[in-house]
């Protein structure tokens, strides 16, 4: 855990970087409201990164000495190193993680940290951090949503000859394999993980040597310093590279549907975990109890993943707001920026991991699924595209096996019930094979399109996706 000196706030407010034009010291009230150090020092490594690579990029322009970068470099691993070991010890006059770094710098080096920042501001500083913070989550956030997708997978493949109802309006509607329920939310995460790219792809743009608004005066070479950092590009305007934060916004978007997807996956087995329904089983070890009623379990996984996903639409909204008005280019208001995007990309990849270990665990009730098979009323559309089959139009079949429908509930029987000859009352197309075709796997296997339900079709959906995921 990180140490925090408790020095006074007289000794502090005389020590600020910026403390030359100003004849007061800055009012503790003010201190306490503008600190970002506990949101931002998470940046840490990052903005270690961008200053090597700035040191080195001032030593190219013969600002610095080859003896004055590397002395300045290794204060600057040592100064990570404190932080990586929680040794580091943070003041009050520490506004951010970056002046806090830049503040330990010069205690360990001497005047000479006080040439770091030497044509750089912290507005290009900042933007620079949080694109290589994003870069590397964004990377685990990918591999993450990889992994539930083969957790989904296996549960497919283990559960591939299982069939269930299928629903709209959360009435029956036709039977589906499960596996193919299953892997509707494999490719809504593939969606997914092709937003994360692109935001990726888009914020992988470098904007040091910005500068606060303007540019910087002296001759960096600015490919150089991207080449340093991985960077494709640089950003062409250093007005908008300051004051950017679509990339933020565009994450966090990608954030929110990923986590509508989950939300959405959560509601499912919250339903089928229930009595009423039981088709899946919750393991014991993500579920709680009532402290009241001894016989409850509670699918309190899926119901916070389904809470959190408003709050990670609450930081999108949050970013939009903020900058909707602000005039170029930077304004304080982005210090407001971090606690949205950190907190968004945190319960993101929170949800993304209790619920992979949630599906992995799950239990499916194979009798259950089976049970909610046996009433046929789902098999209504089979028997009015056997009508249109032997030439019937369609809505002409439709009112026909909907009269059928009709007499079955009257008569409190099932479609199958039926024999032929009353069948044949509704319509003489209706022949001897329309029994055969009123079944369960009848239904399934005549969804042979691409991504129909068919049996065939899901083995192939299943081997092609063993090959993507690997």
């Amino acid at each position: 855990m990180m140490k925090k000196k408790r020095d006074a706030p007289k000794r502090a407010a005389t020590a600020k970087a910026w403390a030359g034009r100003f004849q007061e010291r800055t009012d503790q009230l003010v201190e306490a409201f503008t600190v970002s150090v506990a949101i931002d020092q998470r940046l840490y490594v990052h903005d270690i990164q961008g200053s090597i690579a700035h040191c080195k990029t001032l030593e190219k322009a013969r600002v610095f000495s080859s003896r004055e970068t590397k002395t300045i470099v290794r204060g600057l691993e040592s100064v990570k190193a404190e932080l990586d070991r929680g040794r580091f010890t943070f003041t009050p006059q520490d506004e951010d993680i970056h002046m806090a770094i830049e503040r330990r710098l010069t205690e360990l080096i001497g005047p000479l940290g006080g040439k770091l920042h030497t044509g750089r501001s912290r507005n290009d500083q900042v933007a620079l951090d949080v694109r290589l913070y994003l870069r590397d989550h964004l990377d685990r956030l990918m591999e993450q949503c990889t992994e539930l997708q083969r957790v989904l997978l296996a549960k497919a493949k283990a559960n591939s000859t299982i069939v269930m109802p299928g629903y709209t309006h959360l009435q029956r509607a036709q039977p589906v394999l499960f596996a193919h329920h299953l892997l509707a939310y494999l490719e809504m995460i593939e969606r997914d993980k092709g937003r994360v790219r692109d935001a990726r792809t888009r914020l992988n743009v470098m904007p040091l040597g910005s500068g606060a608004l303007a540019g910087t005066n002296y001759p960096v070479d600015r490919a150089y310093t991207a080449k340093l950092l991985g960077f494709s590009v640089v950003t062409a305007n250093s007005m908008d590279a300051v004051s950017d934060r679509d990339f933020m916004i565009e994450v966090v978007s990608a954030l929110s549907i990923l986590m509508m997807h989950l939300s959405r996956l959560s509601e499912e087995l919250i339903i089928w975990a229930s009595q009423e329904f039981n088709f899946v089983d919750l393991p014991d070890a993500f579920c709680t109890g009532s402290s009241m009623m001894p016989q409850k379990k509670n699918p309190d996984i899926p119901e916070l993943v389904r809470g959190k996903t408003g709050r990670v639409y609450g930081h999108l909204m949050n970013l939009l707001v903020m900058l909707k008005a602000l005039p170029l280019t930077y304004n304080r208001d982005l210090q407001e920026d971090k606690p949205a995007l950190f907190d968004a990309l945190d319960t993101t990849t929170s949800s993304l991991q209790v619920m992979t270990e949630l599906m992995r665990r799950l239990n499916v009730n194979r009798e259950a699924l089976s049970d909610a098979l046996e009433h046929s009323g789902f098999l209504a559309t089979e028997l009015a595209d056997y009508l249109v089959e032997r030439g019937v139009p369609f809505r002409e079949a439709h009112g026909i096996t909907g009269r059928i429908v009709r007499a079955a509930l009257e008569k409190n029987r099932e479609l199958t019930d039926f024999t032929l000859d009353e069948l044949r009352a509704f319509s003489n197309r209706i022949e001897t094979g329309v029994l055969a075709r009123l079944t369960v796997s009848s239904a399934i296997d005549h969804k042979r399109q691409i991504g129909g339900t068919a049996r065939a079709r899901v083995d192939q959906r299943i081997k092609e996706l063993d090959r993507l995921l690997g």
